[in-house]
């Protein structure tokens, strides 16, 4: 059970209810806290000022002033009109963040909404009704509008949702699970849909997905090391102690302890060859980078997730609604596009050390990794499917939040872009998560070839994890299964278990 205050909410929380399904409610301090606001929004609505959102229209109608007869209607008609999303629908886990984070956000209390309505939100979580959202359409100020109110709309009855893997009306969806539809109140429209929460939740499952990425890249990297017949020197502590980033620090420790008691790497440690290609020595330094990325990634989402990003706030010991700007994803944005470049290199780096595997001029293994050149290509393709990921990556890590177009009339004149970043960063991953498996894919294939030596304690169980599900390529076959199933490996993690229940728990920072 997940209890919200708006306050404490934990990134490991929200993987829970994502993709465990984890049950959600509100602590006692949540509720007071909604109630304590909403009698302020109550009393605003008994006014008659001009106040954004309550008593006004929205973006360039801010200037509108609505009668009380007509503010109900204003809410629901915010709703309607704002869903305007297109494109293919968010995955389960990424909607289902984004209903635990904005109950959250609601629970903190400066949002005005009534207890009921975030109750009702909180019914479609645990009664597992996933509303339909198109993933594309937000510019990422005022907050995530268009996806968000497809969210709402489930709440309304209106819409499309998912239960139980079918796709089917929000009013039936609704009347499955015995719920009635919401008939929205004062600000409360507003409340549900002015906030970061769509580019929060795509965040927050990419951090998660790329701490299990940054694992297996390191994996990978230790098995081309014993397949190339590189050296642990660079990997001496002290060289990470004169540059103490702890991305790198963390690297060098999880490559000693991938590698330790290599009889592969023991076999020519007195080779003539002085240092390795930089793909191989600078390790530490390239995937310690990206592990520092990812490292700013989650300080920034563990203060967003627990965020009030509504407009205007509701400040319960002043009684005053404030009018600001709370809604900017200008945070999200950047450290989404970090995260981009930080995930992307991981791929730049992993397709250079395939290429070397491959290479009979920069290894000493067969050409292409196959004992039969010339009649059989062996691994040769798939360093082209590995280039031409990594190509499509360079386009997709072109910054998004370094675009801005004015909407709303130039009311909201510079906008984040954030839910674009935070989409690209998950399509990056998964990209690298492929090159992965091809780099993995090659090791495995170059270390057989130096049988009966054999590699160290982490790379060791990795060869045998890959090949638990893909044998050796003895002679020409369709690859892409290989592929896929090797990128199923990594992304589920269990490769990173299986090696981590021999080495420990592999370092991120």
């Amino acid at each position: 059970m997940i209890i919200l205050d708006g306050n404490s909410l934990i990134l490991a929380d929200v993987i829970k209810v994502a993709r465990s399904y984890e049950e959600v409610r509100l602590s006692s301090q949540g509720r007071e806290q909604i109630i304590a606001s909403r009698q302020i929004v109550d009393k605003i609505l008994e006014e008659e000022r001009p106040v954004y959102g309550i008593s006004t229209g929205f973006g360039d109608f801010s200037t509108i002033f609505i009668s009380k007869d007509e503010r109900a209607k204003l809410q629901r008609n915010l709703i309607l009109s704002h869903a305007t999303g297109v494109g293919e629908h968010l995955s389960e886990d990424v909607v289902r963040s984004a209903m635990l984070l904005r109950a959250n956000s609601l629970a903190k209390g400066y949002s005005g909404i009534r207890l009921s309505t975030v109750e009702m939100l909180l019914n479609l979580l645990n009664k597992r009704i996933c509303p339909a959202i198109p993933a594309k359409g937000s510019v990422g100020a005022s907050g995530d509008l268009a996806p968000l109110s497809h969210m709402v709309l489930v709440m309304l009855g209106e819409g499309e949702a998912y239960l139980n893997g079918q796709l089917m009306t929000g009013a039936e969806a609704l009347k499955a699970c015995d719920l009635e539809p919401v008939v929205l109140s004062g600000k409360e429209g507003l409340a549900l849909i002015n906030g970061t929460q769509i580019m929060t939740a795509v965040g927050t499952i990419a951090w998660h997905d790329a701490v299990n990425l940054m694992k297996a890249a390191d994996i990978a990297a230790g098995l081309s090391v014993e397949a190339l017949k590189g050296t642990r020197a660079a990997f001496d502590p002290r060289i990470s102690q004169v540059r103490a980033h702890p991305g790198q620090v963390a690297t060098t420790q999880n490559m000693l302890r991938l590698t330790a008691h290599s009889a592969i790497i023991a076999s020519h440690i007195n080779c003539k060859k002085v240092q390795d290609a930089y793909s191989l020595r600078c390790i530490p330094q390239v995937h310690g980078a990206s592990k520092d990325a990812l490292r700013r990634a989650e300080e920034t989402l563990n203060v967003e997730i627990n965020a009030a990003t509504d407009n205007p706030l509701i400040m319960p010991e002043t009684g005053e609604a404030i009018s600001g700007g709370n809604f900017h994803g200008q945070p999200i944005a950047l450290v989404m596009d970090y995260l981009k470049l930080a995930i992307a290199e991981l791929g730049n780096i992993s397709e250079r050390r395939t290429n070397r595997l491959l290479d009979v001029h920069l290894s000493d293994l067969p050409a292409f990794l196959t004992a039969f050149p010339g009649v059989d290509s062996g691994l040769m393709i798939t360093q082209y499917v590995a280039a031409a990921l990594v190509s499509e990556n360079k386009v997709l890590v072109h910054p998004a939040s370094a675009d801005s177009i004015p909407t709303s009339a130039n009311q909201e004149d510079h906008v984040s872009m954030g839910t674009i970043a935070a989409r690209q960063a998950r399509e990056i991953l998964d990209n690298v998560c492929n090159v992965l498996a091809i780099e993995m894919l090659a090791a495995a294939q170059g270390v057989d070839f130096l049988a009966p030596l054999t590699p160290g304690d982490g790379t060791a169980k990795a060869h045998q994890t890959i090949r638990s599900v893909v044998s050796h390529l003895d002679e020409d076959r369709v690859p892409a299964p290989d592929i896929k199933t090797l990128h199923n490996l990594i992304a589920s993690g269990r490769i990173v278990r299986e090696v981590e229940a021999v080495v420990g728990k592999l370092k991120i920072y």
